[in-house]
């Protein structure tokens, strides 16, 4: 996805099963930051890599999709594991 005004929340599962919480306008992009393929992932998805897509959620906008990433963050683990199993 290319396009500067759609925005998506996504959960990667990293090598070490744990799994990382982000924001995004380019989906591809941004996972071949995060797996080291490209300049400018997370230290810590480079560091556990390499990561998988296991989730991802449309916003409307980066305030949305920042404020709905702060609520997945704040879950515990088995409920971002929950919401993986029914996406």
């Amino acid at each position: 996805m290319t396009d500067k005004n759609h925005w998506l929340v996504y959960l990667l599962r990293c090598a070490d099963d744990s799994l990382y919480c982000g924001i995004t306008n380019h989906l591809e992009k941004r996972i071949k930051q995060h797996n080291g393929e490209l300049v400018g992932g997370a230290k810590y998805t480079r560091a556990n890599g390499p990561c998988e897509l296991v989730y991802q959620e449309n916003a409307k906008d980066r305030s949305t999709a920042s404020k709905r990433e702060y609520e997945i963050k704040s879950m515990t683990r088995e409920s971002k594991l929950l919401l993986v199993k029914t996406s």
